[in-house]
């Protein structure tokens, strides 16, 4: 049940505007997060092939080093979502950027590393990685859609994912432009800059008053599971957001694999093909708070944008794309079709109290990103079986039949107070 907390009304009227300072440090934080989440899939076929990996192992190895990141995702959800209610969601930004930009500087020496095996070292730098990556989003959404009016959530969430999601554009071209080890320097380097900037950001003023309270229980990732309803919206919440990372960790990482399956004669560069992804996601998820906030909906604008992306995933695997021009160019539709990846995340804040809130929007988004394991692990097992394109089709059915459900099954969220605890 929701307990009504001390009233928000004054905090309304104080409330920042989409330009102030936590929201412009949500984006920038989460700029250098996408930055350094995707830069392994941007190089991990030039990075591979520098340590000597053949093709196939390229496909294996690097399958099995980008699951130990989404591994380490997935428990550093937990436990950053866990401590950001517990300690605040200022904790969270702070230590997240820490511990990943010590592990994306240590992935720049792979190749010189001579005490054990370099692929063995990489995918425990990248686990470390996914740890710290796993904090950022979920406490930058929190802190933003408690200190904004919630007028302004959807359009303030938005923005902060519109300005994040372009860090894999910038990943990209620091790659190009340079090589993959400094591309990984950068990538730390950019992190503790933003320590800098966090020193001005205050508290959200919802978590304040919560720990002011005596006899409330913050962070307690078990209360999940102990209710039915909690546990049915915190399924949902996970369910809404699987097509997205089938887009990205199947379709846009494995591009070069689906290229060579559709007859495409000019080689598939799997970084580019997340780059225009990402491009695509920004542009959407820009697109996605205006779209809900028009349709005074959550839950219209995402299932609106869930279908677009599904209509260019079936072009994508089924109509016959000749060219790698085309298969950018749906990678760009399909990450805009994917782009109500804020908007899910907002929707996983909103749906729960503000003594689990954090726990919710730190745990929710890792854990979609946790089951890109099992997602790669079925493309893998069924790709001898079945062809590439068909075990591509399998894997995305699944996703999109599960985020629909859970779309069209939760809670509404849109204009909802967030000034209450969870029982």
């Amino acid at each position: 049940m929701a307990v009504p907390t001390l009233s928000s009304s004054e905090q309304q009227a104080k409330a920042p505007g989409l330009f102030s300072l936590p929201v412009i440090v949500a984006a920038l934080g989460y700029f250098v997060d996408i930055y350094d989440l995707l830069l392994f899939g941007i190089v991990r076929v030039p990075s591979l092939k520098d340590l000597g990996l053949s093709p196939d192992q390229i496909s294996t190895v690097g399958t099995a080093i980008m699951n130990w990141q989404m591994g380490g995702l997935l428990i550093g959800g937990v436990l950053w979502g866990v401590l950001g209610d517990k300690r605040g969601r200022l904790s969270v930004l702070f230590g997240s950027i820490i511990t990943y930009s010590i592990a994306n500087i240590a992935c720049g020496f792979v190749s010189h590393v001579t005490f054990m095996d370099p692929t063995t070292y990489y995918a425990l730098m990248r686990f470390v990685a996914g740890i710290g990556l796993a904090g950022e989003l979920g406490a930058g959404i929190t802190l933003v859609s408690e200190v904004l009016p919630k007028e302004k959530r959807a359009i303030g969430t938005s923005l902060v994912a519109g300005v994040g999601l372009f860090g894999a554009v910038v990943a990209y071209f620091t790659v190009k432009l340079f090589d993959w080890q400094t591309a990984f320097f950068v990538g730390g380097g950019l992190g503790f800059g933003l320590l800098l900037l966090r020193v001005g950001v205050v508290e959200s003023g919802m978590f304040k008053n919560v720990t002011e309270q005596s006899g409330v229980t913050r962070g307690d990732f078990f209360s999940f599971f102990t209710n039915a309803d909690r546990f049915s919206r915190y399924l949902k919440c996970i369910g809404i957001g699987l097509p997205t990372w089938f887009v990205i960790g199947i379709l846009a990482t494995f591009s070069n694999e689906f290229g060579k399956a559709l007859g495409i004669s000019e080689e598939i560069q799997p970084g580019l093909a997340i780059m225009w992804c990402y491009v695509g996601l920004a542009i959407g998820d820009l697109s996605s708070g205006f779209i809900s906030h028009r349709l005074e909906s959550r839950k219209k604008g995402v299932a609106l944008l869930m279908g677009i992306a599904l209509v260019f995933s079936l072009i994508y695997l089924f109509v016959g794309i000749s060219s790698a021009t085309m298969l950018y160019g749906l990678c760009l539709a399909m990450g805009f079709g994917i782009g109500y990846w804020a908007m899910f995340v907002t929707i996983g804040a909103e749906q729960f109290g503000t003594n689990l809130r954090a726990t919710a929007a730190t745990t929710v988004p890792n854990m979609v990103r946790g089951l890109v394991i099992p997602m790669t692990l079925s493309y893998q097992a069924l790709k001898p079986l079945i062809n590439t394109i068909n075990a591509g089709a399998v894997v995305g059915l699944a996703a999109f039949i599960i985020g629909f459900y859970a779309i069209l099954t939760i809670p509404e969220t849109h204009g909802k107070d967030l000034d209450y605890l969870e029982e």
